[in-house]
């Protein structure tokens, strides 16, 4: 496994994408592959979008690849998909639209599903950064669906984080109450040519001047036409990265870069005690039937949920130590 970490360090795409795979599917062994390549992440700017779904956020993101690689950067990209119940696999596979990107040696894009274990986007998304980041990336962006814990998610990974929002969806501004507008550095309003845009900008406006920005950046709203004039549309995403390249400027004349890092660590660092601890725990209660007795416990209302978690905790602390 080890030698795969090795394989994606030289920028070998089948390596990435199988070790990326072993992540999603938490194949034993992988975390030696990560504990390698470690050493030598942490120099690539990570962009997290996020929106809800029908957003256009695949569309941003497939045209900031093209504004990126025109300034000789390259490039990874993690589509983060939801999870299938039944099948486990990211339900939208690899984004369509990036394709045309597939025989360019400085782009590389990856779709990713949680597969629901422990940590889930955050551990999966985590792992997956460090091989692009390996592989010698200058930009890796991260695309998330807007949907439950994955927005705010985003925010413990990402050193810009920007969430698209469109109008005619009826819950935009919503959205930002529930907490997007906390972790967003970049606002876009997307299809901004539709009806509703200019009131989006509006309200948007007015949240944000009702905001307090203790960092000193006040975030931007980016207006971004219909992908339909592709003219104005690349003009557009163009200005978006003069926005995105600000704010990673700022992030570091400021010294600020050294918090969004402090904050990716103690995410990582959660992540893997969750994994070294609690998965083993997890997997003996469910091979032991311990855990279906749990749960018939707490149907039956016999106990609750802390008085059964206090006494795992009890166990095997004792058997610890």
């Amino acid at each position: 496994m080890e030698e795969l970490g090795k394989k994606a360090m030289t920028g070998d795409v089948r390596a990435a994408s199988r070790l990326i795979r072993n992540i999603e599917d938490d194949i034993p062994g992988t975390t030696k592959a990560i504990k390698h390549i470690f050493p030598y992440t942490g120099k690539a700017h990570v962009i997290g979008i996020t929106g809800a779904p029908g957003a256009g956020k695949s569309t941003i993101t497939d045209q900031l690849i093209c504004t990126m690689r025109k300034k000789q950067k390259t490039v990874g990209v993690l589509a983060v998909d939801p999870t299938s119940p039944f099948t486990g696999g990211a339900l939208l596979g690899d984004r369509i639209r990036m394709l045309r990107h597939a025989e360019d040696p400085g782009v590389f894009v990856r779709s990713m599903a949680t597969r629901g274990s422990m940590g889930g986007l955050s551990k999966a998304v985590g792992d997956g950064i460090h091989v692009l980041d390996a592989m010698g990336k200058d930009v890796i962006v991260v695309e998330t669906v807007g949907v439950g814990q994955q927005e705010v998610d985003i925010i413990n990974h990402a050193h810009t984080v920007i969430v698209v929002l469109v109008p005619g969806m009826g819950d935009e501004v919503q959205a930002i109450k529930a907490g997007l507008m906390e972790i967003a550095d970049i606002f876009v309003i997307n299809k901004a040519d539709r009806e509703g845009a200019k009131k989006l900008y509006r309200e948007t406006l007015s949240m944000l001047e009702m905001g307090n920005f203790p960092d000193g950046w006040r975030p931007p709203i980016v207006m971004i036409e219909s992908s339909l004039e592709p003219h104005s549309f690349a003009e557009s995403v163009d200005k978006l990265f003069e926005k995105i390249e600000e704010h990673y400027k700022h992030l570091i004349d400021n010294n600020l870069i050294g918090e969004r890092i402090t904050r990716k660590a103690i995410t990582e660092m959660n992540d893997a005690l969750r994994g070294a601890i609690m998965e083993p725990i997890l997997k003996k209660l469910v091979s032991t039937g311990e855990l279906d007795n749990m749960i018939k416990k707490l149907v039956n209302k016999e106990s609750d949920p802390h008085t059964l978690a206090e006494e795992v905790a009890e166990k095997y602390i004792k058997e610890q130590g």
